[in-house]
């Protein structure tokens, strides 16, 4: 996570932002418009369209339109692939645009969407289209009868909603759409309103890698009112939703009349297990930086740690070390580390968190405050309780911010017990020596996710999603595809 380009790029104002509506950029239909701001400075970046419940409506029947009539859901699923090779191309080519738009959007540090992102992105297209040159043929089977063939397909679902969040604007938006696009869906993309600078990108990079018109379509403005006329509308046969976990369980009430499809990746409180046998420094390394890196803003941010007693004071006196010298500043210059909470709600919320540990039975060892840059910007300080116990607010709900409570633990037994003491299962990690212990324990822990000696490793191959309350369904790997098809079987009499 440390930087290492020296280059410093310079801040400017984007063109407002319009809706993408059938291949055509079109303002909202009554022109209204909601600003987006910079954390850093505070101030606004540029305004974009505030969707009405019409504009949702006249997405969904384009998007339908080029399902049901349009070449895309018919193209072979080589041709399509080529299209989606074009778009993980102008991705690469476009990183710098983008880097910068989700630097100012939402406090990301450049070089780490420059460096991790931005490849990662790219690289789901081309994973995705490579996969469906193959996992979209069909097959012959037989049956009993002889005179008889089988032959099963897949097939797309139809219309996607991607509905995403604010904390990986761009990243989580490529997980829904390259298998969706893949499959022969058509999409109505609806960005958080917080970030919609990468979205923006995004649906030109569709136009401009050949997409056909209305296959593609994004929708700017506030999630409520938009999210839930997407869920409600009779037209989308898919809801692809990252967010909370809350807001998750009312888009599957909400699709349940119109039977929707849905992948949900919600909340998450992820413990992170260190052994006495591991290397302490490794493993305080990924300790910090599974929770801090992007300021804590992660779904599957290392937000339990759990320590065995004969290292734990070791452990923490390292953690509050890095944490105290950590570099807080503007994500655009290369030597910041710790960049500004994405936006004011967040901040305001994650720092009601911080208080409350301060008034718990836990022990404030580093950060606690928050910072100004140059008078401005919503940053937090990388906060560290110890001496922290598992019933602790801290340590139950989602903070979404750079926030760690510490926990001991004696045994195998008891960090497994303290693991899986949680309403959530979206990601965990083991740091130890001792690789059969951790492959025994990572049987053992209710996750979707383990990591073994590391953190934040993503891979387009990867399936990623919780257990428990943190959604169901998987992002990335040949499992992401197939939640986008459907299969038919077509019997034929040959006699």
């Amino acid at each position: 996570m440390v930087q290492q380009s020296a280059h410093i790029p310079q801040r400017k104002r984007f063109p407002r932002g319009q809706l993408l509506i059938d291949g055509q950029w079109r303002d909202a239909s009554d022109g209204a418009t909601l600003p987006t701001l910079d954390p850093t400075t505070e101030e606004t970046i540029t305004e974009f369209a505030k969707a009405t419940i019409g504009d949702v409506d006249a997405a969904v029947q384009a998007a339908r339109t080029a399902f049901e009539t349009g070449a895309w859901p018919r193209m072979h699923h080589e041709a399509r692939a080529r299209v989606l090779f074009r778009v993980a191309d102008l991705l690469d080519e476009r990183a710098e645009d983008f880097a910068l738009r989700e630097a100012m959007d939402m406090g990301m540090p450049y070089r780490d969407f420059v460096d991790i992102i931005m490849p990662h992105c790219a690289g789901l297209f081309r994973f995705f289209g490579g996969l469906a040159m193959h996992a979209m043929d069909g097959a012959y089977r037989s049956s009993y009868d002889p005179h008889t063939r089988i032959l099963t397909r897949r097939e797309p679902l139809g219309v996607v909603a991607a509905i995403t969040p604010f904390n990986f604007p761009l990243a989580l938006t490529c997980s829904k759409v390259a298998p969706a696009l893949a499959a022969g869906n058509t999409i109505v993309h609806k960005p958080a309103s917080d970030t919609p600078l990468t979205a923006l990108a995004l649906a030109q990079v569709m136009l401009d890698a050949g997409v056909p018109e209305g296959v593609y379509n994004l929708i700017t403005g506030p999630g409520g009112t938009l999210g839930d006329t997407l869920v409600k509308h009779s037209l989308v046969d898919k809801v692809a939703f990252t967010g909370s976990t809350a807001v998750g369980q009312n888009i599957i009430r909400n699709g349940a009349d119109t039977l929707k499809h849905t992948t949900t990746e919600l909340g998450g409180k992820s413990p992170n297990l260190i052994f006495a046998d591991a290397d302490i420094d490794a493993a305080v390394q990924v300790a910090f930086w599974g929770i801090f890196w992007n300021k804590g803003e992660v779904c599957v941010a290392s937000s339990r740690l759990l320590v065995e007693r004969p290292v734990y004071d070791e452990v923490v006196e390292k953690l509050a070390r890095m944490a105290q010298a950590a570099v807080l500043g503007d994500p655009l210059d290369p030597q910041t580390q710790v960049g500004p909470i994405a936006s004011r709600a967040e901040f305001d919320k994650v720092r009601q968190y911080v208080e409350a540990g301060k008034t718990s039975t836990a022990r404030l060892v580093a950060g606690g405050g928050t910072r100004k840059i140059n008078g401005k910007g919503l940053f937090i300080e990388p906060t560290i309780f110890s001496d922290a116990t598992n019933d602790l607010k801290i340590s139950r709900e989602e903070i979404f911010g750079p926030v760690l409570p510490v926990i001991p633990f004696d045994n195998d037994d008891e960090a497994v017990r303290i693991a899986n003491d949680t309403p959530y299962g979206l990601a965990s990690g083991i740091q130890t020596r001792n690789l059969a212990r951790a492959l025994r324990l990572a049987d053992r822990i209710n996750a979707g996710t383990v990591w073994i000696n590391t953190w934040h490793k993503y891979h387009p191959n990867g399936p990623f999603g919780g257990y428990k309350m943190s959604g169901y369904g998987r992002e990335q790997g040949a499992e992401a595809l197939e939640s986008y098809t459907q299969h038919k079987s077509i019997w034929a009499n040959i006699a």
